[in-house]
């Protein structure tokens, strides 16, 4: 597992075998990203974990079994991250800004999935917000567009 990871993130080890697109890599910061913010709570919870397959699924056309073997390897890559910027760090340059907007409503998504909004949920959306370069207007405005369209 370890040396997939390898071949995704540091892809001058082996560019001529590397079997992952920067699609890939850009799947799985944004996965991480929604994993980290379902575990802020110290509860990842059934509708949490529906809501991150649904989210994966519609935002890059994966199957469910993609999905699951996307989220094996997020989980190992917060594992062995230091920070959230390695994974926004990817998304930021391969990203622009209504494209990182999107991730972020769909982290707000994430974060309503269980109709509760935690202290260290807000924390960490507020955090990749920033590391993502996105306005505090983008964070406000994304907030309330996922609230009205949830009918919160």
């Amino acid at each position: 597992m370890l040396k997939i990871l390898k071949e995704i993130f540091l892809p001058d080890i082996n560019k001529a075998n590397n079997q992952f697109s920067d699609i890939s890599k850009h799947q799985i910061a944004t996965c991480a990203l929604l994993l980290e913010v379902a575990n802020a709570d110290d509860e990842f919870t059934d509708a949490e974990k529906e809501k991150i397959i649904e989210i994966m699924q519609s935002s890059f056309n994966l199957t469910k079994e993609q999905v699951s073997e996307l989220m094996i390897l997020a989980d190992q890559s917060l594992e062995d991250s230091i920070s959230l910027y390695e994974f926004t760090d990817i998304l930021n340059n391969n990203f622009d800004h209504s494209e990182k907007k999107e991730i972020l409503k769909n982290i707000w998504r994430l974060i309503f999935a269980d109709n509760h909004l935690h202290e260290y949920e807000e924390y960490f959306v507020r955090k990749i917000s920033k590391t993502l370069n996105l306005y505090h207007q983008d964070f406000i405005e994304t907030k309330l567009q996922v609230k009205e369209e949830l009918g919160i």
